[in-house]
């Protein structure tokens, strides 16, 4: 940790911490892979991962990775200056996600022996970072959602059947990216339209229901193709049509949607996250409750939910239209 990046040196033995008998310890006691080992999914072990490799290059000047860096040796005035760090280059949700990572590994670091119990409440006395940011990204309008879903359907191929139905899935039951690729083919019933959502943020399970009529339509026409093969709901296709009986990744479905929104003539291509943030939207627009809306979602809070609703803007338009500008 050099003066540049917190207020109180550490030179190289320090980050060791000779003096105390500090060695980066193995595996097996390291306070970074005891704390990721006890997150529920991968996708959390990913985030935090980042949140923790972020913070080891900040606090050593870039020297230190999650691994190396001597976390024991973080006191107080060095969170409190991370802290500092975090909040200016990021937006509070992501700096709070960042500091949450740091606690906890410090309270590895304790439970490990490596720390006092003292010395880890006093580095982890770390305050929230206030403030909140507009949601990234945009909500998809209703002639665009028919621009996407008719080139699908404008493909004859397996290719376009599978295509119609990931993104029925995704756009119709408010799917994040790496949990449709998840859906095994018992995940689904088609008589119901219920789908098990096994592998969800968090090591959380829901059971959302595909819209009837297009919704359904679009699955039934995938899976005459497809099936009844165990294995996941969706499968790779070659370019000569062949199906691959194997999993999909998360790319995959990122691809599948931009490569759709091209051919539909979408110019500012969406993320899985966009067709995400247009089901819940119009959820919401329809009259759902917030908390029937969160439930689909999968938000573990409420006010995460109603980041996507577009009523109060709504509302917003509407009370501006009353005032009159002499121009």
């Amino acid at each position: 940790m050099g003066p540049e990046t917190l207020p109180v040196p550490i030179d190289r033995a320090d980050r060791q911490l000779v003096a105390r008998g500090w060695q980066i310890p193995p595996v097996s006691r390291h306070p970074v892979i005891t704390y990721l080992g006890r997150l529920g999914s991968p996708h959390s072990v990913r985030a935090m991962r980042a949140r923790l490799e972020a913070v080891a290059a900040l606090a050593s000047g870039g020297r230190d990775d999650a691994m190396s860096l001597a976390w024991p040796r973080l006191e107080y005035q060095h969170t409190q200056r991370l802290r500092a760090l975090v909040a200016d280059r990021w937006s509070p949700a992501t700096a709070n996600l960042t500091m949450t990572a740091v606690r906890q590994t410090l309270r590895e670091c304790w439970r490990l022996g490596y720390m006092t119990a003292e010395e880890y409440h006093r580095s982890a006395d770390i305050a929230p970072v206030r403030g909140e940011r507009l949601p990234a990204g945009r909500a998809l309008p209703a002639n665009e959602l028919r621009a996407l879903f008719a080139a699908c359907r404008a493909d004859a191929s397996p290719a376009g059947a599978r295509d119609g139905a990931m993104l029925a899935a995704m756009y119709g039951c408010a799917l994040r990216r790496s949990e449709v690729v998840a859906l095994d083919l018992p995940d689904y019933d088609a008589e119901t339209g219920a789908l098990k959502v096994r592998h969800a943020k968090g090591n959380k399970q829901r059971v959302v229901f595909v819209p009837a009529g297009g919704g359904m339509t679009a699955l039934a026409a995938w899976l005459e193709i497809r099936g009844d093969t165990p294995g996941p709901l969706f499968w790779p296709v070659s370019q000569t049509g062949e199906l691959i009986p194997r999993r999909l990744t998360a790319q995959v479905a990122r691809w599948v949607l931009r490569k759709r929104a091209a051919e539909a003539g979408i110019t500012s291509l969406p993320s899985p996250h966009d067709l995400r943030r247009t089901s819940i939207g119009d959820l919401l627009d329809a009259g759902a409750d917030l908390s029937l809306a969160q439930r689909i979602a999968g938000h573990s809070s409420p006010t995460t939910t109603g980041r996507y609703d577009r009523r109060p803007d709504q509302a917003k338009r509407k009370a501006a239209s009353l005032l009159h500008i002499p121009y």
